[in-house]
């Protein structure tokens, strides 16, 4: 199985997926931005992009590593990994799906003004221009499609481990109602 936590940078995907780890016993982290790492390494470089998600083998790399790794390690997979293009998921999850790899798909849901002020004062990073820059489109795809197609967790008042904790918890309970269980 694949948990997948969603969200915009700085909602506590990384730290809520440390967390989460540690309460599913035989699971294992899997960052897909070391996919997007690797593609950043290729010389020459690839053609120019502000993301490397826009690179049309990032998405089935994923798909492929995140397969083999469960083929190889069984388990369960948690992947933190901001995707806010529609067409970008749906190409990741219908990937996986083709595998039969059970999915559930989380989003680390914040307010946004709790959000600005978050990457205003993180005591590690400090202000970050880049997760600044994902404000409004997480904004415009939260209202647009990201908040229908996941199973939400508002993280805007509670701290990381209760996400972890709500989140390992509704995945022992089984797939949400209402939704295609992948």
């Amino acid at each position: 199985m694949i948990i997948w936590l969603n969200g915009t940078h700085g909602a506590g995907k990384t730290t809520t997926s440390t967390l989460l780890q540690e309460l599913l016993p035989g699971s294992r982290i899997f960052d897909a931005e070391k996919v997007g790492e690797t593609l950043m390494d290729i010389r020459p470089g690839l053609p120019a992009t502000d993301n490397f998600q826009h690179w049309p083998p990032w998405r089935p790399l994923v798909v492929e590593t995140a397969r083999r790794l469960l083929e190889y390690t069984g388990g369960t997979l948690v992947m933190p990994m901001t995707v806010l293009v529609e067409h970008y998921w749906r190409e990741i999850s219908d990937g996986l799906d083709s595998y039969g790899i059970p999915l559930r798909h989380f989003v680390l849901h914040v307010e946004q003004d709790a959000l600005r002020d978050r990457i205003q004062n993180d005591a590690v990073l400090g202000p970050s221009r880049f997760r600044f820059q994902y404000v409004e489109p997480y904004a415009e795809a939260y209202r647009t499609w990201l908040g229908d197609e996941a199973e939400v967790v508002d993280t805007t008042h509670i701290p990381p481990l209760e996400v972890a904790r709500r989140i390992a918890a509704a995945v022992e309970r089984g797939p949400a109602v209402g939704r295609d269980p992948r």
